[in-house]
């Protein structure tokens, strides 16, 4: 685990816009011994998500946020080949994503991990219609679909998606899971769309996706969620 003087050292660089200062603070977290993989999981990727939320926030400006992306994103280039290396599997897995940068990187993250994993990788990245989507994993024929980072706007188009697939049941095996954006912060929403898994980072991920189920949520929101569906339910009845 990376200390928090890292983290709040490695931030500060990515929100000047110093590429310098950023490469010296994984350069030099890198001699200690820490490997690629938690590089990824224990500073790029947690940054990431607070880039995330101070910009729903509006903490940051614009030009903070494309400076610090950029930046992750450079450096995730350049440590994709330091990450371990395994056997090839005879496993498929599409990757497409939100079309902004924070989700690309995110969706870019988790295509690396699994290519390190060693399974047969498609990243596509986003800004791709559902059309193109069904073509190519039609012509593709994945084990897995992942979609990673939508936005409210988006969310439509993603639940269209999902329903064209298991209505045209071409991909009778293949398994969708949604990661990251939105999913993250919508509790159930990957079920309400009719995902088949979900995975809260590129980690979980590659832990899900080789597992083939969704790891449990923790026990409070499984808990509220049950209360607002049954609040609902009382509703219904009350006004029937």
């Amino acid at each position: 685990m990376t200390d928090a003087k890292t983290l709040e050292r490695y931030l500060a660089a990515l929100l000047k816009g110093d590429r310098d200062a950023s490469r010296r603070t994984i350069e030099e977290t890198m001699q200690t011994g820490v490997p690629a993989t938690s590089i990824y999981m224990d500073i790029i990727w947690p940054i990431m998500v607070h880039i995330e939320k101070l910009t729903r926030e509006d903490k940051i400006t614009p030009a903070q946020e494309h400076l610090a992306t950029r930046i992750n994103r450079t450096i995730v280039d350049q440590l994709q080949n330091k990450l371990p290396q395994k056997h090839q599997k005879d496993r498929r897995i599409v990757i497409c994503c939100a079309a902004d940068e924070l989700q690309e990187l995110g969706a870019q993250m988790a295509a690396d991990l699994f290519e390190s994993d060693g399974w047969q990788v498609r990243f596509l990245g986003g800004g791709l219609t559902n059309d193109d989507l069904l073509q190519y994993v039609n012509d593709y024929g994945p084990h897995i679909l992942l979609i990673y980072g939508t936005t409210p706007r988006q969310a439509p188009d993603v639940r269209r998606l999902i329903d064209t697939i298991k209505d045209v049941n071409a991909w009778p095996d293949m398994k969708i899971m949604v990661s990251g954006g939105l999913f993250n912060r919508a509790e159930g929403l990957w079920e309400e769309i009719g995902a088949d898994l979900f995975a809260a980072n590129a980690e979980e991920a590659l832990h899900v996706a080789s597992k083939g189920q969704t790891i449990h949520e923790p026990q409070g929101r499984i808990i509220n969620r049950r209360k607002r569906k049954a609040a609902a339910n009382k509703k219904a009845v009350v006004g029937v």
